[in-house]
C-alpha cells in the first residue's frame, strides 16, 4: 500500500508529523482523525520527499534484537545507531540506519525517525517503538519486536515452505505434457494422416489441442499475461481484493492453513502490542492493516468500531463470525481477568502449532493427489494417441 507523510496537532495541540501506510489518502486521513489528531495535510510520500526502502524480515530481526541488547547495556541511541549502521550488509538498510541516526541526533524522537521509512518499519513497529519511548522501555519494547518479527517470519516461511513442492510439481508437469503435446503429438498426428479412417474422439483431443499450443502459442502467452496483469489490478481495488480473499478463505485445505496463519497473526499482533502499552483501538487499527486479508482486516475494523462505542471485543469479534469460538472465548477470559496481552500469546502460540499440522496434512494430501491428477493426464495422452492402432490391429486381427 501506498506510503502518506502526514502533518496534525494531538489534543493538547502539539504540532506532530509522520508517515502512514494505507490504501488512500482518504482512509490515512480517517485513521489519524481515529486516533483523535486534527489533520492539517495528508500527502503522498514521493511528494513529501520521503525516503523509503524495503528491508528482509530476518535482517529487520536481527538488527531489533541487537538494538535491544545494546540500549540494555547502556549505550546512548545514536551510538547505537551508528554501530548498527556500520555493520550493516545490506546497503539499503545502512543507508536508512543512517537517516535514522542523522534525524535522532538532530533532536527528533526515534519513533518520528523510523516513521519517515515505512517499507522498512511498518506502523507497528513504529508505535511500539514509541510506547518504548514514552514509557522508558525501549529495551524491552525492541526485544519484544524482535520476538514478533522472527516468529512473523517463521510463520511465513512454514506457509512459503508447504506451497513449494506443489507449485514445482505442477510447473514441471505443465513442462512434461507442453513437451509432448509439441514434439510427440505432431509426430502421431503425421503418422495417422495416411490411415484414411476417422480417428477416435480422444485422439482427436490430443491432436486439436497439440495444434493449438504450436500455432498460437503467442497469443496463449499473452492471455495468460493479460489475466494475470488483470487479476493483479483487480487485486489492488477494495472490491477486488475482498472478492478475492474471500474466495482464497473457501478453498478447502488452502484457505483452513490460510485462515489459521491470519488468526495467529492477528493474536501476536494484538497480544504484543497490547502488552507494549499501545493503546486498544490504535492496537486494533494496526492489526487490521497488517492482517494480510481484507476479509479478517474488515472484522477487526467492525470490532474495533464497537470497541469504541463503549462494548468489549469479544462480543464484537463472534458476530462477524469470521474467527474460530476459541479465539473468542479466550479474548473474553483476558478481557474479564485483565490478562488480554497473555490470552492473545497463547492463542498465537496454538494456532502457530496448529499451522504446523495444516501445511503437514497439506503436503500429506496434495502429493498423492497431484500424482494421480498428472499420472492421469499423461495415461490419457498415452492411451489417445495408441487408440488407432489399437483399433487397427483389431480391424487386421478380425480379416
Amino acid at each position: 500500500m501506498p506510503a502518506y507523510a502526514w502533518k496534525g496537532k494531538n489534543r493538547l495541540g502539539d504540532l506532530q508529523e509522520g508517515v502512514i501506510v494505507s490504501e488512500t489518502r482518504d482512509s490515512a486521513a480517517a485513521t489519524l482523525k481515529r486516533n483523535g489528531l486534527q489533520v492539517l495535510s495528508v500527502r503522498p510520500q514521493s511528494a513529501a520527499g520521503g525516503r523509503t526502502g524495503s528491508v528482509k524480515a530476518k535482517d529487520l530481526a536481527i538488527f531489533t534484537r541487537q538494538f535491544s541488547v545494546m540500549i540494555d547495556a547502556g549505550l546512548p541511541l545514536v551510538q547505537c545507531l551508528e554501530i548498527l549502521g556500520a555493520q550493516q550488509t545490506d546497503k539499503n538498510f545502512q543507508k536508512i540506519i543512517g537517516a535514522v541516526r542523522t534525524d535522532v541526533e538532530q533532536g527528533a524522537t526515534l519513533q518520528t525517525a523510523l516513521s519517515k521509512h515505512p517499507k522498512a518499519f511498518n506502523d507497528l513497529y513504529v508505535n511500539m517503538v514509541g510506547a518504548g519511548e514514552a514509557g522508558g522501555i525501549l529495551d524491552l519494547i525492541l526485544q519484544r519486536l524482535s520476538g514478533y518479527i522472527e516468529k512473523a517470519v517463521k510463520l511465513t516461511g512454514k506457509v512459503k515452505g508447504a506451497m513449494t513442492y506443489p507449485i514445482t510439481v505442477i510447473i514441471i508437469a505443465i513442462t512434461v505434457v507442453g513437451i509432448i503435446m509439441v514434439k510427440v503429438i505432431p509426430v502421431f498426428s503425421q503418422m495417422y494422416e495416411g490411415m484414411g479412417s476417422s480417428l477416435p474422439f480422444p485422439t482427436q483431443v490430443c491432436i486439436m489441442i497439440s495444434n493449438i499450443i504450436i500455432h498460437y502459442f503467442l497469443l496463449l502467452v499473452i492471455a495468460v499475461a493479460l489475466i494475470v496483469i488483470g487479476l493483479k489490478y483487480y487485486y489492488k481495488t477494495p472490491t477486488g481484493r475482498l472478492t478475492m480473499d474471500t474466495f482464497i478463505l473457501k478453498i478447502p485445505i488452502i484457505g483452513d492453513m490460510l485462515r489459521k496463519v491470519a488468526v495467529a497473526r492477528f493474536c501476536r499482533t494484538l497480544g504484543t502490542l497490547t502488552s507494549s502499552g499501545v493503546p486498544i483501538l490504535e492496537g486494533m487499527d494496526i492489526t487490521a492493516r497488517t492482517a494480510g486479508n481484507m476479509v479478517i482486516q474488515n472484522a477487526i475494523m467492525k470490532s474495533r468500531e464497537a470497541v469504541e462505542q463503549g462494548r468489549n471485543i469479544a462480543g464484537p469479534l463472534a458476530e462477524t463470525k469470521v474467527f474460530p469460538p476459541m479465539v473468542i472465548q479466550m479474548v473474553g477470559v483476558g478481557e474479564a481477568t485483565g490478562a488480554l496481552d497473555a490470552m492473545l500469546s497463547k492463542v498465537a502460540d496454538f494456532y502457530e502449532d496448529e499451522v504446523d499440522n495444516a501445511v503437514a496434512a497439506m503436503t500429506a494430501m496434495m502429493e498423492p493427489l497431484i500424482i494421480a491428477i498428472l499420472g492421469g493426464v499423461i495415461g490419457f495422452i498415452v492411451v489417445a494417441m495408441y487408440m488407432p492402432i489399437f483399433n487397427l490391429a483389431n480391424v487386421m486381427g478380425k480379416d
